[in-house]
C-alpha cells in the first residue's frame, strides 16, 4: 500500500487528507500506520481505532497478521493501549473496547493505569518505545472528533452517536442498519430495498417505537 492509498483509507477512518480509494481493508490500513513509524498518525491512532471498530470490521488478530515483525507487534499493542488509556480518560467506555482488554496481561492493564495518569497529569506518555506529547494527543483527539461532529464541539455528544451505532448494531444487519438510516435520511430505496424494508426493517422499528416495550427495556437495564 503506498501512502496515497494509505491517506486515502485514512479519510475513512477520521484523518481527511486525500480522496478515498474504494479497495478499502480496515485491519491493513491500521497495520500500515503502524508500520509507517510517522508520529502524526500515531498521535492520530485512538481516532483511527474508534472509527475502524464503529464503522468497519476491526479485528485484532486480522490486523496482527498484517504485522510480520515482532517490532511492528510490539507498536500496534503499545498504540492500543495508549487508544485505551486516552478513551478511559475522556471517561468514553465501548463495548469494543472492553473487549480488547482479552488480549492483554496483567502487568500490561496495570501499565494502562499508569498511561491514563500521565495524560491527566499532562506527562509524556511512554508506552514501549514510544513516547508522547499529552497536550498534542488529546488535542488530536479532541479536534477530529470535534471536526465530525462539526457544530458540536462536546465530547460527549461524539461517545452518544458512537453508542447509538453500536446500538444499532446489535439489533440490525448491516445492510438493514443501512435502509433503516436511507429511510430516517428521506433519501430514495430501491424497489428491492423497498421490499426488504417493509419485510424486514420495519418490524423491528416497530417494535423499538413501542412505548410498553421500551418502558420494559429500560428497566431491566436499569435506566428507571
Amino acid at each position: 500500500m503506498d501512502k496515497k492509498e494509505l491517506f486515502g483509507n485514512l479519510k475513512r477512518l477520521g484523518f481527511v487528507m486525500m480522496e478515498v480509494n474504494e479497495d478499502f481493508d480496515v485491519n491493513k490500513t491500521l497495520a500500515e500506520v503502524v508500520k509507517s513509524k510517522d508520529i502524526r498518525l500515531w498521535e492520530g491512532f485512538p481516532v483511527l481505532l474508534a472509527n475502524a471498530a464503529q464503522e468497519y470490521e476491526f479485528d485484532y488478530d486480522q490486523t496482527l497478521k498484517n504485522l510480520t515483525k515482532n517490532l511492528d507487534q510490539e507498536n500496534f499493542r503499545a498504540l492500543l493501549l495508549l487508544s485505551l488509556a486516552l478513551y478511559r480518560h475522556f471517561h468514553l467506555s465501548f463495548h469494543w473496547s472492553n473487549q480488547l482488554k482479552k488480549y492483554f496481561s496483567k502487568e500490561e492493564l496495570a501499565a494502562l493505569q499508569e498511561l491514563k495518569n500521565s495524560l491527566t497529569r499532562d506527562d509524556f506518555v511512554f508506552t514501549g518505545d514510544i513516547h508522547f506529547h499529552s497536550d498534542r494527543l488529546k488535542a488530536t483527539f479532541n479536534n477530529y472528533f470535534e471536526k465530525d461532529v462539526k457544530k458540536t464541539t462536546r465530547l460527549k455528544e461524539k461517545y452518544e452517536e458512537l453508542s447509538l451505532e453500536y446500538a444499532l448494531s446489535q439489533l440490525f444487519s448491516p445492510k438493514q442498519k443501512e435502509l433503516f438510516k436511507k429511510k430516517l435520511s428521506g433519501d430514495a430505496l430501491t424497489k428491492t430495498e423497498r421490499e426488504y424494508y417493509s419485510r424486514t426493517v420495519k418490524k423491528k422499528v416497530s417494535a423499538l417505537a413501542n412505548p410498553e416495550l421500551n418502558r420494559l427495556a429500560q428497566k431491566l437495564m436499569g435506566y428507571k
